[in-house]
This record gives structure tokens, sequence and C-alpha cells, in this order.
């Protein structure tokens, strides 16, 4: 087992203990949890042991962040048709597996059995989820919005995996992102401080930049 795999496989508890933040909001728990593994995987991917914080640190704002992102979507996950049938697929084998052995099969051995990695059957679980309404009553019968405002856990996450992939930077382009964009340097000033041209400047910041959004997206 990788080291990705396992990471999933031995946190699925902080899944189940982030969607149950969000029970009775309109949308089923399963679904929750479906798109908190989505977000444990993408944690799994990201994360840099280097950085000096806990896998449990990195990862909750993140699965809080795909379970927020189910909200937005209206209650969906859009995932292709190989995926629903690769969690058809799924959900069959865990039957004929509780009914054989008379527990649930975990991660593990749901990957050995149908010859997929780890992170392939957690996705997969997200594979059916039907769009819901946004708003439901409290208690007292008033409409709430059950969209989530912007909080702290979302600025943690951007916050944590910029520093992930800057590490993975060479010296020269972090030291480039340095001077740009949290000393606020002009493209003149970075390109004098890293012996560059302005142009050189300008092009390389825009490869950093596209790259770095198609890391954190």
């Amino acid at each position: 087992m990788s080291e990705r795999e396992q990471l999933v496989s031995e946190n699925m508890g902080l899944v189940h203990s982030c969607a149950a933040r969000f029970k009775s909001r309109g949308i089923e728990y399963d679904d929750l949890c479906q798109a908190g593994c989505v977000g444990l995987i993408k944690a799994a991917d990201r994360f840099d042991p280097d950085m000096g914080y806990q896998f449990s640190t990195y990862a909750v704002p993140v699965i809080l962040g795909e379970i927020r992102r189910l909200f937005r979507d209206g209650g969906a996950i859009k995932v292709s048709r190989g995926l629903k049938e690769l969690g058809m697929k799924i959900t069959r084998l865990t039957e004929e597996y509780v009914h054989e052995h008379g527990r649930e099969p975990t991660v593990s051995e749901l990957s050995e059995i149908a010859g997929v990695a780890a992170e392939q059957i957690t996705e997969a679980l997200s594979a059916s989820m039907p769009p819901l309404s946004l708003t439901i009553p409290d208690e007292e019968g008033d409409i709430q919005n059950d969209i989530p405002m912007p909080s702290p856990e979302n600025k943690l996450t951007e916050i944590l995996s910029l520093r992930t992939e800057l590490r993975r930077l060479t010296a020269d382009d972090r030291r480039l992102i340095y001077l740009r964009f949290f000393c606020n340097y002009t493209q003149n000033r970075t390109a004098q401080e890293l012996h560059m041209t302005q142009v050189q400047i300008s092009r390389k910041e825009k490869k950093l930049l596209l790259y770095l959004r198609a890391k954190l997206q």
C-alpha cells in the first residue's frame, strides 16, 4: 500500500467527523461522507509531511471544503460515467463481502478485491448524488439557507496548500513569487534582484501562476 493510500485508509474517521457537522441540513449523511472522501483524497495528494504539521490539521479544512462545495453545487458532485459504474461495482462487492464475512470491508480490502487503487474506491463512493434543495426549515419552521458562509477553515486550506506547492518549486522560482507577491516588488525590480530581464520575469511569472492555479484547484 502506498503512503497516500494508507493516509486515506487510516483517516476515514475524519470524513465522518466532518460530515456529522452538516447533519439535518437537507443532504443525506452518506452523500456528505462521499463528498468528504473526495476532500480526503485531495488532502492525501497534496499533503507534505515536511511542513511540520499533522495530516489531520491539513485534511480537515479540505474535507469541509468539499462538503461545502456539495451544498453550493445543489447537492450534486459531477462524476464520469466510469466512476459511477465503479461505484455500483463497489456497492455490489461490499454487499457480497458483508454476506460472506459478516462485516463491511475496509478500503484496502475493497481495493484488493476490485483491483483498483484505494483513492479510486473512496472517490467512486461519490458517484450518485441527487440534487437537493438548498433551503430547509429549522426546528422552529423558519427557512434557512444551507450555503455556508466563508470561514477561516477555507483560508487555512488555501494557505497550507499554497505553502506545500511553493516548497516544490525551485529556489529561484520561489524567490520570484516571494518578491512579486509577498514583497510587492514590480517586475522591473524583481528582474534586478534575480539578474534577469523584465520580459523573462513576466514570462516565468505567468507560467508559475498557471502551474499554481492548476495545483490548487
